[in-house]
């Protein structure tokens, strides 16, 4: 282990004085947070407190400031590719999904930057265990598909690239609530049994501090509140002064 890594205990992603803007406008101002190893981070907050941003800075895809490292080693300034490449993975809001392209299609493109071509059909194989919906739709034009399905497909293609941490972004934004409990269920199955760190951008509070270890509150680009889930979900005052339930 690097000595910087050993400095942070252990965290898969350490951030500290983390800006962003787009042309003149800051919208993030100097933001600390971590996500633990094999860990979920929920970051939570209104419309325009600046969740989405952050997603995109940590990935470099904005004018961004402060330190960004991965296991240790700073990511900051790296091109976006690199970071992907590092083992970062971006589910983003609106799911992304190539409407044009079949499901296993969508699938084999986000595995486009792996080496070990011969284990990709076993990969795929390994989602459609995790969404049984999307093998019934394999062939299927991602574009047909339901809103549910399209967000299973889209959270099963970040994972083709075998990420280390994978980012979040308002999963449960436009879904069933039947369907959004599924699909933290399974995000959580694939958090414990293959390890890998989660950064969950999410307005539905009471889902994702249900799934997260930990959780930051944001306003209007700085971070007010954090501390364990569990904590914060069980305090009374703590939800209904700022998380609306």
């Amino acid at each position: 282990m690097s000595a910087a890594a050993a400095t942070i205990g252990g965290a898969l992603l350490d951030v500290r004085g983390l800006a962003a803007q787009y042309g003149p406008t800051k919208v993030l101002h100097g933001i600390d947070f971590t996500v633990a190893e094999n860990g979920i981070t929920a970051i939570l907050g209104a419309n325009g407190a600046g969740k989405t941003t952050l997603l995109r800075a940590v990935c470099n895809m904005i004018r961004t400031s402060g330190e960004v490292r991965l296991a240790g080693d700073r990511i900051d300034g790296l091109p976006t590719e690199s970071i992907v490449r590092r083992g970062v993975a971006h589910v983003p809001d609106g799911r992304g999904t190539f409407m044009n392209l079949s499901v296993e299609e969508n699938l084999r493109l986000g595995a486009h930057t792996r080496k070990d071509r011969g284990e990709i059909g076993a990969d795929c194989e390994r989602m459609y265990a995790h969404f049984p919906r999307l093998k019934e739709r394999r062939r299927q034009q991602a574009g047909t598909l339901s809103g549910g399905e399209q967000q299973m497909l889209a959270v099963s293609r970040a994972l083709m690239l075998r990420p280390r941490l994978l980012l979040l972004d308002e999963p449960s934004f436009g879904l069933a609530p039947l369907i959004v409990q599924q699909l933290f269920e399974i995000l959580k199955t694939i958090n414990q049994g293959e390890r890998i760190g989660m950064l969950l951008v999410e307005q539905n509070a009471a889902m994702a501090l249900a799934l997260a270890d930990h959780a930051y509150l944001l306003e209007t680009g700085r971070v007010v509140m954090s501390g364990p889930a569990e904590a914060i979900r069980s305090d009374e005052s703590i939800r209904r002064s700022y998380l609306g339930y």
